[in-house]
């Protein structure tokens, strides 16, 4: 229930805070008064659109918030707890800047509009002025049946099948489509990956080929020079250790005191002669392993040219190829699978098919049932309403195709006088009439309603005399049941309110203000007075809205 409204710069408010509670509650005002403003407040408290121009003039923004008592609202507590928000109070906060940007929390936590909406229809329902103009649309009629008949959820489901039956046709029809295509590209594909399947090239190898070509094309050079080197180095004919050996002997061979100088030098020298005699066995050692192998280089030359003319015709480095091989070959892979996938695409078509005729026919036969005790509630409802020679009834036929609604087709026919037939309500029923039809929808509606707050936006208008009060006496006992606040301009509905909101413009120096207050007894008689005669209220008009509003309250609903 919303026990709470509180409005900040919104319209033409400056600030006004309201407090609602069960029952039934009219508000009133006059035309242009800003009834409007407390439900396009509600509203955007709700997740309704929000525009700059709502906010007051001058003003850098609106600040709207919206309390609920979640005492009969399981789902919404529910909703709550699956997003780990706090249940154990629900205040609803919107704020909208003078540049059109718009910010929501639901208990003090940033949320999105659509969060909001989504738990704004878990909160209170709100039935428009222009609903009867919404009936003019066949639409509506099958939304209408499945809210009576608590099918919302069912029709989700169903929603979601067909969504993802469509889908899945989509694919295979654009995969059949492709066939050829797939066909030509998977043969490329397969004559690529056997090539690259001979050429066999291991990661890495590229490098050990250039390594090892450049060691055989220059291995007659390295063996050449390297056994020259370990000649210079030991050649008994002026090699180097040959020249060590005779400066080290002559240097030894003189006086001892020279000798004696000399000692570093004569160190220095047996040190070279080591390191040049290691130096000519390394060399030796290598030129020994050194081979000339002309047909190996041959072969390596050729691998190499192999490499160098796959990785040209497919457009990369040749160090690219080992990842390319790679990649083709989970392409092929991917594409030898098509037959087998279009197989198994086939059968999930065959199988959403089935679930979407098996979910829609569950559907239709829940309608098919619920249409008739709809058909008889809302002609009851029209016999209060002054209706009672016509007939009201719901066709549920079959559809041409499939949809996300499902496989019926809804109708609202009428027949205004007996022994006409019934037919389109979009074809046959008046303005006057249209209006009290839409009427006695929404109160079988909203006594179905598992949610206990409703909002009436001039649901009444076109209706007028004893069907007035009757009307006033139907959204009465709606509101003994819940919470019911409707705006309304006739007397005899909101005479049968339990609380009565007067709503007014008041001019406040340069600027204009709407005012709203709760009216004491004498204050609803005097606005029922005004209601019923005008600006000039004489004794008469008062008399007969005190016995207005006192039979209204006395009489047993």
């Amino acid at each position: 229930m919303l026990t709470q409204l509180v409005i900040q710069d919104y319209a033409i408010v400056d600030r006004l805070e309201l407090d609602l509670t069960h029952g039934m509650t009219a508000i009133t005002g006059e035309t242009g008064a800003g009834k409007s403003i407390l439900l396009g407040a509600l509203g955007l408290c709700l997740g309704e659109r929000a525009e700059a121009g709502s906010v007051r003039h001058g003003c850098e923004r609106t600040d709207l918030s919206a309390s609920f008592d979640l005492a009969h609202l399981p789902a919404a507590i529910e909703w709550l707890e699956a997003r780990e928000l706090c249940s154990e109070e629900c205040l609803l906060r919107r704020v909208v800047s003078a540049n059109g940007r718009s910010k929501a929390w639901i208990n003090g936590q940033p949320v999105t509009i659509a969060d909001l909406k989504a738990l704004g229809e878990l909160l209170i329902q709100v039935h428009g002025q222009h609903a009867h103009q919404a009936l003019m649309r066949e639409e509506t009629h099958l939304a209408l049946l499945d809210d009576y008949a608590g099918l919302r959820e069912r029709r989700q489901q169903l929603g979601d099948t067909y969504k993802q039956w469509r889908s899945a046709r989509t694919r295979l029809k654009q995969s059949r489509e492709a066939g050829s295509e797939v066909e030509a590209k998977r043969q490329l594909l397969r004559y690529q990956v056997e090539e690259l399947d001979q050429l066999a090239l291991a990661e890495g190898e590229l490098k050990t080929l250039e390594e090892e070509q450049h060691t055989l094309a220059h291995a007659e050079e390295t063996l050449r020079e390297t056994q020259f080197a370990a000649k210079c180095c030991e050649s008994d004919d002026g090699g180097a250790l040959s020249l060590l050996n005779q400066a080290h002997a002559r240097l030894s061979a003189l006086p001892g005191s020279d000798k004696g100088v000399l000692a570093n030098t004569l160190a220095m020298l047996s040190d070279a002669r080591i390191q040049v005699e290691e130096a000519a066995g390394e060399l030796a050692r290598f030129a020994d392993t050194t081979e000339l192998d002309p047909e190996r280089l041959a072969w390596v030359d050729e691998r190499l040219t192999d490499v160098h003319r796959i990785a040209r015709k497919h457009h990369v480095a040749p160090e690219e190829l080992c990842a390319l091989h790679q990649s083709l070959t989970r392409e092929v892979t991917q594409l030898e699978a098509s037959d087998e996938d279009l197989e198994t695409l086939s059968n999930r078509v065959a199988e959403l098919r089935e679930r979407y005729r098996e979910q829609a026919k569950t559907l239709s036969e829940a309608r098919q049932k619920a249409a008739g005790r709809l058909g008889k509630e809302v002609q009851q409802q029209l016999a209060f309403l002054a209706m009672g020679k016509a007939h009201f009834e719901v066709a549920v036929s079959p559809r041409e195709t499939p949809s996300q609604e499902g496989l019926d087709q809804v109708q609202f026919l009428i027949s205004a006088n007996p022994g006409q037939p019934a037919r389109p309500l979009t074809k046959v029923a008046s303005g006057g009439e249209l209006s009290r039809i839409s009427l006695a929808i929404q109160v079988v509606a909203a006594s179905h309603s598992t949610i206990p707050s409703l909002v009436f936006d001039e649901v009444d208008v076109g209706i007028s005399g004893a069907t007035a009060e009757i009307v006033g006496q139907l959204l009465r006992k709606l509101g003994e049941n819940g919470q019911v606040m409707t705006v309304t301009h006739l007397p005899q509905v909101a005479a049968q309110a339990h609380q009565h909101l007067h709503i007014e413009k008041r001019a406040k120096r340069d600027s204009t203000l709407t005012h709203m207050a709760l009216l004491d007894e004498q204050g609803r008689i005097s606005e029922l007075a005004r209601m019923l005669g005008g600006v000039t209220l004489s004794e008469q008009t008062l008399a007969h809205a005190r016995e207005m509003l006192d039979a209204s309250q006395r009489r047993p609903h």
